[in-house]
């Protein structure tokens, strides 16, 4: 028994067992492909053999037999999140049949499935991918790529690869893949070698077997391999070798295990990318010794895998019937020499020796003599005989050849041995690692019984991987556990554990038996000896079949086999004779195994960690980081054997256990220690740490019973009630055993670390410093304080006692238990160079660097010690301003402790060194943030650090707050506590269309009233930021009641008595006739004002609202139609109004949402009737960017379906998408539609005229500013296109003269004089004799023929016919020579001043021309009537007449008419042109200059004598002095312009046709744009837009598309941008006000001007702008410069012009509190003299939303009755409370508590430690300190306490107090301790807190400047001046020091 008890003893004990089935499995059974199995209960995979239902028992039977082995597989792995935090489950993928099962779930979670696959074939292998997505194929780029998750299904065909994203991927395979396999880069896949192949005959080449995929759609290519040769020389060539199987891959470190099974030796490659001279030499066959049939047979291989990915797969090996060119040794005689690690010794295989392309008419050419392929290495350089040229036509077409992507590079083979078996195939192989960090490779050769582990590391430039030693370990399986360790399986069936390649201990599974030899052995065996006789011949067989049993299972069926004959292996076969034993491991995911047990079952175990307590973890990283790497596994061997054993320790009791085994290691015996012998361990101490007590004896022994009196249990007992009443007397504990372990108590010098014991030391006091940081962890410093007390007392080292008794004076007594340490031992132990006598202090170090003294280094631990690290350099940093702190890695503040050799201590010494101030720490503060953010410190992290230390930390993010950076990052916004800013930047990093954003600006819910009636299409429009654009009146619902097209009209016509009913309702219709040319109009408008307001939802069509043209007529509402045949309607008079419908439907889709090809053609209507506003959705989408994603397909689907609407929309739609890229394909597309782009001999194809029109627009835009050639060439011409001789080109010459122009003006746009290489085609005069007419030019270029002869219904002449070409020439001209201020172009537009030159030109092109010549003089443009006047000649000023008069003057040379119209025409270009000048400014001379005109205007059409002018020219000019107006005020919603389009909207009858009507509307849509979100660019482009769709001549009826196309009126979309500024407060996420600053830059018009808006407000255009700030008393400032660039803001617009914005404390939004007479400070400023009191707390609540602070007021400083003695607490809480919120720094409340609660303790003198008051002191001496932040710049008015009365206070009142106690004796303890002399116990805590208050140095420094001997208080201050002690306590010393008997101060 006592052998089995010794067993027990070293086991480790597995946590969690519990049965493991594979989830899968069960899922598979409820799967729906599953239903036909129920009839016979097999495990569902059986689907595999038989899909009918039907087939009976026996089918099922010979299946069970044949395939039971085959059926399941599954793999588990370790989570992966989407985001990438921490996740701690398993996932597993479970492979049965058709189906693949992808579970997750935990121990606190679970399982569940996450997706189920099920594919048309067996499934053969599944597995995770990760993809790169990426363009860069380099090294370098890998690391940087976004990676697309995926999972591969392998059916025997191809690949399925499904992406988490939800990409689906198939991939067909060229070949019978025998195993795939997942790598860093992608797929790797291995061709499986059929049996027709493996004999090669001679003179054939070798096939490729290994290929990789780096992505599903990338084509898969050969795998490259470079491997040594014997004569060193690499060669790099196809893996080609049949006999090379991979065992395995890892992906980090990317390496690659293969086999070969012909030397039975593995071998480790590394996998990497190709390197370009690599893939050269592979490809340049020609090099290589290649002869004409090379040639001839190059791209055979590409031609066959091409050949084959297009889908018809072969089922065997597809190569089996070709012949194939091979120099491959013949298979009889594998010599040593040519298995060399090399592959094989043939020459590189390149494309050229792939199979010839498998056409048999081939065969001649592969009968070659091979004289020239013999093998020798000199025919290597043979120059290539002349005939390989006239090969060359055997090439296959598709000769490109396939780049290989990766190679495998040689790293190591493992020796030949001379008993070496064939199939020793390693089943497994792993990495892992030792507690050390020493890495292995292992691999389990199943056959042998072995596990050999293989040491590698990285080279120090970290770019090879070096293999070290092989070590063999006796095993059966084998898997890796994540804490550095592995589980082995013995052959004797023992589970042990081992760590790298030592063994740690047994492992214990409770609830399994263990093994042993106690056990009766009457059990029967289970392997009878007929089976062990015939087990060879199964064996060999099932390990020759290998390759077969891959294909279906993992090599699980080897293990099966070989576990039935264990008897062979296992000497101790007892074991299995308990029926159940461990046969396998499989699985292993972080901790977890699973163990499959022979009878079938599998348990899953978890292996314990190595520490679960923090403080036993961070001290044993650190004793193991200073360690030899040896020692330090023994130790974490011995350590993790007592922490794991059987009935293991509590969390409580870990440490005590940590510290017993440490000493132990060292060399104490701690039974003798007085602390550690009353440590209390549950259950006995682990015999590995107590040897003594392995054996307890039946009869036990006296010292238990003195282990139990000397008990804490004994000590409890005796003071307990009970036994006073039983008056039982105290036992005598025998004193002697007490006195005899205070004698000598010595070490024992043989034990592992006694030689470490001061590294150990030392290492241990830094973590206590590092604990001294993190207020969470008081309880484990106080731990440890004991442990590094009694190592310090040992190693004799005073300094550092003395610094422990002053951090914890009641912890460390005056006298302690000593352990001698032998004198001669000493000088044997290993005392490190970086060990100092004076113990490192983080406090003193943080003190002297406020106090400016200079410090020596802070040594810190890497990895370990990080908070200390950013503690001194973030001081370093903030206080001494010491920029370069951070900057580099190695500080000068820092030294790091490293295990290397000790450098020379004298340098050292002198690295002390005074800190120099740098100079420039203008924003120290923000450098310091920004630090330490990007070094992964959080706000929790600051709550954990101690006030003091925090204090300077703090104080740079209250400078931070105040004034950010707009553009910082999210993270280091929220460590200074700015939401609203780390808001924005989150949303900021968001891809388009996820962003919350649109969820926060949009009302989603209609309410009930909208959702019963008539949907207007204007439902989703944002109303509760437009509520807070236009709060005072509900324009926005006129506005929607005006632009409604879905509603009847109401017809009111009067019957008078003399009508008769027909007729009646004849004038009815008409009426209504008149009226729907006005709602006609409307849809253009609409779409204005709804524009990009809404995301739709992708499962629903857009809801297109109805054109409703009927009416209604009072006063019984009876229904009035058009259609009812009474009067004429014109045909298809609604195509057009439909079209504009559905762009006005289409343009409510915002860019950002998420659309796709599919919702595109979705939305296709069933109707036929509905197809022109399908098409005009179609432009709309080009216009908001959405037509790029519809698939080229659909879009050639659209257009031969010969709609010509359909057509019109698309063409502008895909241009407009494509706006200024030159796409070639969208420029094919546009090409096919002009005829003038076509060669000349091409089809006459007959294209409508609209859409010619439509697709030379197109090329405009797709071509715009590009100045192109060619385009530009040809359209010019197109201006003056002459009607062809037929019946092409003669109507509507017009509109296709102007898009030509318009087209020419966008290629030029804004190019001016200097248009390149294009000055031959005289581009301005030629438009110039466009523009004023002259002799035909002869046509020159390529279309000379179409134009020779004349038509046949048009007689032009030889003259060009100015009224078609004029228009598009004056535009073109205007856009070529925009804002170019050219004024001699500039005078050929002025317009004539004289009568008879008037009478040349059409008053409407004087328009055109004044529009023209001010948009090149842009600059000259002036917001006044003046100006306007000035553009009309002298001639029409002196003669015009004024409207009002009655009669007219008569004169005879004048004509009047002509004289009225050519003036209001110019009046009207020039307010157009002021309308572009001042686009979207709301400028407001510019808008009351031209409301003045409007107004005008409007008066002369009531005018008597307006029918000179004519009502049609003064509708046309009123329409565009509306329209320029409305462009101006643009977004703006002005009351002024909505009323004058409100009249104008009521005007239906006379002149007002459909033209006028879509100006006014289109005028109140520009006004209203996007619902005030969007306003007008003035950009050159948005200006071209612009310029097509307000075309100032307007339709005369709603099909007239003659002089203008009615489609161009919707590209303003190109000008409008959106500018309004949001402010949203970023706790209630509601839109709210806000005060901004915009500041202008200066320009030649005005200086640098500030202007303060309300937001939500539209921006001026924000080039013109230098910064935005919010503004403000009440909100948080904020600062957007846009002079670094104005990306930030736009991204902000465009995201709906969010700007998250804080609230102040105490502050309300201007919703509730319009004027601020209602926050909180306003009140206080009222009684101003009693602030603490006046402040209530229930009035907390405005000043903040921090629950946090409103609890604290509700439970601290709420008075309850009779307070007493509380009263005076609760007023200094308050007040506490008040100070922190108004000066906004609530962050201080817990240190103001904690400093108020330390100072009652040190008055009532309780301090047990002195951590609080070295706080206190910390925080005194930063505020005294002047850091460089204040030597700049006067103190801030604002801080930290800066203008509190707190910290006076809380001085005076430590002073005192400890002034009292020196007074009350104090006196003669300091005394005592500066003589070293003991002072008594009751004292000692006040003492250490004088010391560390006064800084008081420690007596050992006192001798040294000799203080005794002073007399007078000068000298003593002379000698401490190198002490560096304050003043203030050398007052207090100065007493005891001189000898006076009363201390100075009082």
């Amino acid at each position: 028994m006592s052998n089995f008890y010794e067993e027990r003893a070293t086991m480790i004990a597995a946590r969690d067992l519990q049965d493991f089935v594979p989830f899968g499995r069960d899922h598979c059974k409820h799967h729906p492909s599953a239903l036909n199995l129920q009839l016979r209960q097999l495990q569902p995979a059986s689907e595999l053999w038989s899909s009918d239902g039907a087939a009976g028992l026996v089918g099922s039977l010979q299946e069970v037999t044949i395939h039971e082995k085959h059926k399941e597989s599954w793999q588990l792995r370790k989570g992966v999140s989407e985001i990438g935090e921490e996740v701690d489950y398993d996932e597993e993928l479970y492979v049965a049949g058709n189906m693949v099962i992808w579970s997750k779930g935990s121990k606190s979670q679970a399982l569940a499935v996450y997706k189920a696959f099920t594919v048309d074939s067996p499934v053969q292998q599944a597995l995770w991918c990760d993809f790169i997505i990426s363009q860069d194929k380099s090294e370098k780029a890998y690391s940087s790529d976004e990676v697309e998750k995926c999972i591969c299904i392998l059916q025997s065909s191809c690949i399925n690869m499904h992406s988490i994203e939800g990409k689906d991927y198939i991939a067909s395979l060229p070949f019978q893949v025998a195993n795939v396999w997942p790598t860093k880069y992608g797929l790797l896949f291995e061709r499986s070698s059929s049996s027709h192949e493996m004999p090669p005959v001679p003179p054939r080449k070798p096939l490729p077997t290994l290929f990789s995929m780096l992505h599903p759609l990338d084509e898969i290519t050969p795998l490259v391999c470079k491997s040594g040769s014997l004569f060193g020389s690499s060669r790099v060539q196809y893996v080609v070798d049949h006999a090379m199987k991979i065992v395995s891959l890892n992906t980090d470190p990317s390496i690659v295990m293969t086999y070969d099974t012909v030397q039975g030796l593995h071998s480790v490659w590394a996998l990497r990318r190709v390197k370009p001279e690599e893939e050269n030499v592979v490809l340049k066959f020609s090099e290589q010794g290649g002869t004409p049939q090379n040639v001839a047979t190059s791209s055979s291989l590409t031609a066959h895998l091409r050949s084959l990915s297009k889908g018809d797969s072969p089922v065997t090996s597809p190569f089996q019937n070709y012949s194939i060119h091979s120099q491959s040794r013949s298979a009889s005689s594998p010599s040593l020499h040519s298995r060399s690690p090399s592959i094989s010794n043939m020459a590189a295989l390149s494309r050229a020796h792939s199979p010839a392309l498998g056409v048999h008419s081939f065969s001649g050419v592969q009968r070659f003599s091979l004289s020239s392929h013999n093998q020798s290495p000199k025919r290597h350089s043979v120059s290539h005989s002349p005939s390989c040229t006239s090969n060359d036509s055997f090439l296959a077409p598709e000769t490109e050849p396939i780049v290989p992507e990766l190679c495998i590079d040689h790293l190591w083979t493992e020796a030949i041995t001379s008993t070496r078996e064939k199939n020793s195939q390693a089943s497994k192989v792993f990495i892992t690692s030792d507690l050390c960090g020493q890495k292995f490779l292992c691999f389990l050769v199943e056959s042998q019984l072995q596990l050999r582990c293989v040491k590698f590391q990285e080279s120090n430039d970290k770019t090879q991987l070096i293999f070290g030693s092989v070590t063999n370990i006796q095993a059966k399986d084998a898997a890796p556990v994540e804490i550095d360790t592995m589980l082995v399986l013995e052959g004797s069936g023992n589970l042990v554990l081992y760590t790298g390649v030592v063994r740690v201990g047994k492992v214990f599974i409770p609830g399994l038996p263990t093994p042993s030899l106690t056990m009766s052995s009457a059990m029967p065996r289970p392997s009878t000896p007929l089976d062990s006789a015939s087990t060879p011949k199964p064996l060999s067989k099932l390990l020759g079949s290998l390759d077969e049993v891959v294909l279906l299972s993992p090599v699980q069926e080897l293990r099966d086999s070989s576990k039935l004959h264990d008897s062979l292996y296992n000497e101790d076969c007892t074991f299995q004779q308990l029926g159940t034993y461990i046969h396998s491991i499989r699985d292993p995911v972080h901790n977890r195994v699973t163990l499959e047990l022979s009878n079938g079952s599998m348990v899953r175990i978890t292996i314990p960690e190595i520490a679960t307590s923090e403080l036993v973890q961070t001290c044993l990283q650190a004793i193991t980081f200073i360690l030899p790497k040896e020692i330090a596994v023994q130790m974490l061997v011995k350590w993790y054997n007592v922490h794991s054993a059987p009935g293991g320790p509590s969390y409580h009791s870990e440490w005590n256990l940590f510290v017993t085994c440490l000493m132990n290691l060292m060399g104490y015996n701690t039974d003798r220690l007085a602390w550690t012998r009353n440590f209390d361990f549950e259950g006995s101490l682990s015999p590995v740490i107590a040897p003594k007590k392995a054996r307890p004896s039946e009869t036990g022994s006296d010292d238990d019973w003195e282990y139990l009196l000397n008990s804490d249990y004994h000590q409890n007992v005796e003071s307990h009630l009970l036994t006073k009443s039983l008056c039982l007397s105290p036992l005598e504990v025998p004193q002697t055993k007490d006195e005899d372990f205070s004698q000598n108590i010595s070490l024992d010098s043989s034990t592992l670390l006694f030689l470490h014991i001061p590294a150990i030391f030392f290492v241990l006091h830094l973590v206590y410093e590092e604990l001294k940081l993190n207020t969470l962890m008081g309880e484990g410093i106080r731990s440890l304080v004991d442990l590094l007390v009694q190592l310090a007392r040992d190693l004799k080292l005073g300094p550092y006692i003395d610094h422990y008794y002053r951090d914890y004076p009641t912890l460390v007594r005056a006298a302690g238990q000593v352990c001698t340490i032998d004198e001669g031992q000493t000088g044997f132990m290993h005392h490190p160079s970086f060990f100092t006598s004076e113990p490192p202090s983080v406090y003193q170090w943080v003190s002297s660097c406020l106090r400016g003294e200079g410090m020596p280094p802070y040594p810190y631990l890497p990895g370990i010690c990080e908070r200390s690290k950013l503690v001194v350099l973030s001081m370093a940093l903030y206080i001494l301003g010491d920029e370069s702190s951070v900057a580099d890695e190695a500080s000068q503040y820092l030294s790091r402790i490293t295990t290397a050799p000790p450098k020379l201590q004298t340098e050292q010494e002198e690295s002390r060194l005074n800190f120099k101030h740098s100079t420039s720490v203008s924003s120290l503060a923000e450098k310091l943030v920004v630090w330490m953010t990007n070094v992964g410190f959080t706000l929790r992290d600051l709550e954990t650090l101690p006030f003091g230390i925090a204090l300077p930390i703090r104080d740079a993010i209250y400078h931070c707050r105040e004034h950010p950076a707009s553009d910082w990052p999210e993270a280091v916004c929220l460590l200074i506590g700015r939401q609203d800013l780390s808001k924005q930047a989150c949303e900021g990093n968001l891809p388009k269309g996820k962003s919350s954003i649109t969820q926060v600006l949009s009302s989603d819910v209609p309410s009930a009233t909208e959702t019963e009636e008539e949907d207007d299409g204007m439902n989703d429009m944002n109303q509760e930021v437009m509520s807070l654009i236009w709060s005072e009146d509900l324009r926005v619902q006129d506005v929607r009641r005006l632009l409604q097209s879905a509603h009847p009209v109401r017809v009111n016509v009067v019957q008078y008595p003399e009508l008769s009913d027909h007729e009646f309702i004849e004038e009815k219709e008409n009426r209504l006739l008149q009226l729907c040319q006005r709602t006609m109009a409307l849809p253009v408008g609409r779409g204005m004002f709804t524009l990009f307001s809404y995301h739709p939802v992708p499962t629903e069509p857009l809801p297109i609202p109805k054109l409703n043209l009927t009416g209604r007529a009072p006063p019984r509402n009876t229904t009035v139609d058009l259609n009812s045949g009474n009067i004429d309607v014109p045909p298809n008079m609604t195509s057009w109004a439909s079209f504009h419908n559905g762009v006005a439907a289409g343009l409510k889709i915002a860019p950002a949402s998420q659309i796709d090809s599919a919702w595109i053609v979705y939305n296709k209507p069933k109707h036929a009737e509905l197809a022109n506003e399908y098409a005009g959705f179609l432009m709309a989408l080009g216009l908001n960017g959405h037509l790029t994603k519809l698939a080229t397909l659909n879009i050639h689907d659209y257009l031969t379906k010969g709609h010509e609407m359909t057509s019109i929309g698309l063409l502008l739609g895909v241009s407009a998408a494509k706006l200024g890229t030159m796409d070639m394909s969208v420029t094919r597309l546009l090409s096919i539609h002009i005829p003038a782009l076509l060669p000349p001999t091409s089809t006459e194809l007959d294209v409508p005229h609209n859409v010619q029109v439509a697709a030379v627009v197109g090329i405009g835009l797709v071509y715009q500013g590009t100045a192109h050639r060619h385009t530009a060439e040809v359209l010019l011409a197109e201006i003056g296109r002459p009607p062809g001789p037929e019946m092409e080109y003669c109507t509507d010459r017009e509109s296709y003269s102007l898009a030509a122009g318009l087209a020419l003006g966008m290629v030029c746009l804004g190019h001016g004089s200097n248009l390149i290489g294009m000055s031959d085609l005289n581009v301005p005069e030629q438009l110039y004799q466009y523009m004023v007419g002259g002799h035909r030019r002869f046509q020159a270029g390529m279309h000379r023929e179409k134009h020779k002869s004349p038509s046949y219904q048009i007689k032009e002449g030889d003259t060009i016919n100015v009224d078609v070409t004029c228009p598009g020439a004056t535009l073109a001209l205007a856009m070529i020579y925009l804002k170019t201020n050219n004024r001699s172009i500039a005078d050929w537009l002025r317009a004539p001043d004289t009568m008879y030159l008037l009478d040349f030109v059409k008053p409407e092109f004087l328009l055109l021309r004044t529009l023209a010549r001010c948009l090149i003089l842009w600059d000259d443009i002036l917001p006044n009537s003046k100006w306007v006047d000035s553009n009309v000649p002298q001639i029409i000023r002196e003669n015009s007449i004024s409207l009002s008069e009655i009669e007219l003057p008569c004169s005879e040379d004048l004509n009047l008419e002509t004289l009225s119209q050519a003036h209001v025409y110019i009046i009207a270009g020039a307010c157009l042109s002021l309308g572009f000048r001042f686009a979207g400014s709301e400028n407001l001379s510019a808008f009351n200059c031209l409301h003045k005109f409007a107004k005008d205007f409007m008066t002369y059409l009531s005018a008597p004598n307006a029918s000179v002018t004519g009502p049609y020219n003064l509708e046309t000019c009123l329409s565009v002095v509306l329209l320029s107006l409305a462009m101006v005020m643009a977004g703006s919603g002005n009351l002024k312009v909505l009323q004058l389009c409100r009249f104008l909207h009521m005007k239906t009858g006379g002149e007002m046709n459909y033209g006028f009507h879509l100006a006014h509307h289109m005028a109140l849509g520009l006004l209203f744009l996007g619902g005030g979100r969007y306003s007008l660019s003035t950009s050159n482009s948005s200006i071209a837009a612009l310029l097509c769709a307000l075309y100032p001549h307007f339709p005369a009826h709603s099909t007239d598309n003659r002089y203008h196309l009615q489609a161009l009126r919707h590209l303003y979309v190109l000008a409008a941008e959106p500018r309004l500024l949001v402010p949203v407060d970023v706790d209630t996420d509601t839109p709210c006000y806000a005060l901004l600053e915009v500041t202008y830059k200066g320009t030649q018009w005005y200086e640098q001007t500030k202007e303060e808006l309300m937001a939500p407000t539209l921006l001026p255009e924000l080039h013109l702008l230098k910064q935005i700030t919010v503004k403000g008393p009440r909100y948080w400032e904020l600062l957007i410069d846009l002079s670094k660039g104005t990306q930030h803001l736009k991204s902000i617009l465009s995201k709906d012009g969010v700007l998250y914005v804080k609230l102040r404390a105490g502050q309300l939004s201007y919703k509730e509190d319009p004027m601020g007479w209602q926050s909180l400070l306003a009140q206080t400023v009222v009684n101003r003299n009693s602030e603490a009191r006046a402040f209530k707390p229930e009035t907390i609540s405005a000043f903040t939303s921090d629950p946090a602070l409103l609890s604290f007021a509700e439970y601290f400083c709420k008075p309850t009755v009779n307070m007493g003695q509380k009263q005076e607490m609760l007023d200094l809480f308050s007040s506490v409370l008040y100070e922190c919120v108004t000066q906004e720094t609530p962050e201080m409340l817990p240190a103001c508590i904690a400093m108020d609660q330390a100072i009652r303790r040190l008055g009532r003198r309780e301090m047990s430690e002195t951590a609080e008051l070295w706080q206190m002191k910390l925080v005194l001496e930063f505020f005294s300190s002047r850091s460089p932040q204040e030597r700049l710049q006067n103190p801030p008015e604002r801080g930290l306490f800066r203008s509190s009365e707190f910290l006076p206070v809380v001085k005076c009142t430590i002073d005192d107090a400890l002034d009292q106690w020196l007074q009350a004796g104090g006196d003669v303890c300091v005394q005592a301790y500066l003589t070293e002399q003991p002072c008594e116990e009751a004292q000692r805590s006040m003492l250490a807190c004088f010391l560390v208050y006064h800084s008081v140095p420690a007596p050992r420094h006192l001798p040294a400047i000799g203080l005794e001997g002073s007399t007078s208080f000068a000298e003593l201050l002379l000698k401490c001046k190198q002490l560096k002690m304050p003043v203030r306590a050398l007052l207090r010393l100065a007493p005891l020091l001189l000898g006076s008997p009363q201390p100075m101060v009082m």
